[in-house]
């Protein structure tokens, strides 16, 4: 690890946004990234990655032609994440490369406070919170249960791969690979960053968090149902067997099929007597019921989730 000076020449921040048939959203992105305060330490460009073969984002880059800040469109026509991810990477030529989803916007200080806390620690990149923004009031049990938040730590903290995501970061050119892929294809419907951040951490990286840096993700009605949570349960259960089982250690794989039968035992028991406790009880414990099932399922090869959708 190495101490980060402040530079005496600018550098050069590439903001990489990877997006699919969210073009009001991607608008809304834009306007705000366009707003960032950069107290002459740096500079900043923008390069879109539009994931549909349709190129449904191309029109909202030129209706922002007049941007203040450079905007790149490319498109990766097959529909993955990771390829999306690495194309991102081929086409930056920043010294930092800043990631940020499609329905999320940042406040102005953002990529500010993200460089500020890079050059403060020993790190190779940092990370922020993502706050969830409502389009509609949410129902009681989701804000009882919480199921839109994310945990949060003191800036400087040094992150568990586990809890690192891309939705809002920033990365060191020096642990992305140019030429070859950062992101692995076969984690395409997801968990590609955090496989990402698994990989670099074992590798002797090191990542922090910045609680002065947080994004905004748009919340809509669809995601604020029963279902949704489900599916995004089931899906995550598929991605964490295989990023926690990407080798053929058979020993892995039976401890694998242990704790996760036990899991579903144990949930699927005890589920009747915590919807007595309340609702948003009840579906906390079905979603873990529900993610063990599907690492059940995806190890024994049985791969009922075709699209990420989420």
């Amino acid at each position: 690890m190495r101490e980060n000076p402040t530079p005496k020449l600018k550098k050069h921040i590439s903001v990489c946004i990877c997006t699919y048939k969210r073009p009001k959203w991607l608008d809304h992105l834009l306007k705000k990234l366009q707003e960032q305060e950069t107290s002459e330490l740096f500079t900043y460009s923008i390069i879109i990655i539009d994931n549909d073969n349709s190129q449904s984002a191309k029109r909202v880059v030129e209706n922002n032609k007049e941007s203040v800040v450079a905007i790149d469109y490319q498109c990766e026509p097959e529909k993955n994440i990771a390829r999306a991810r690495n194309r991102a990477i081929q086409n930056a030529t920043g010294d930092f490369v800043a990631f940020i989803d499609d329905d999320e916007f940042p406040p102005n200080d953002w990529l500010l406070n993200l460089l500020k806390s890079y050059y403060t620690f020993k790190a190779n990149g940092v990370l922020g919170p993502v706050i969830p923004k409502f389009e509609v009031e949410p129902p009681d049990w989701v804000l009882k249960g919480r199921f839109c938040e994310r945990p949060k730590h003191d800036t400087g903290t040094k992150m568990h791969w586990k809890s690192c995501r891309t939705g809002n970061v920033l990365l060191d050119r020096n642990v992305l690979d140019n030429n070859k892929q950062s992101f692995d294809p076969n984690f395409g419907m997801g968990g590609e960053d955090v496989k990402y951040f698994k990989d670099r951490i074992e590798n002797g990286y090191s990542f922090i968090w910045c609680n002065e840096a947080p994004v905004y993700e748009i919340v809509p009605a669809s995601r604020l149902t029963v279902g949704y949570f489900l599916r995004r349960a089931f899906l995550q259960g598929n991605i964490s067997y295989l990023y926690h089982n990407d080798s053929i250690d058979i020993k892995k794989k039976i401890t694998t099929l242990m704790k996760s039968s036990i899991a579903t035992i144990i949930y699927t028991i005890i589920l009747p007597f915590v919807f007595l406790a309340g609702f948003h009880h009840f579906i906390r414990y079905l979603i873990k019921d529900l993610h063990h099932i599907s690492r059940l399922m995806t190890l024994f090869g049985v791969k009922k989730v075709k699209e990420r959708n989420l």
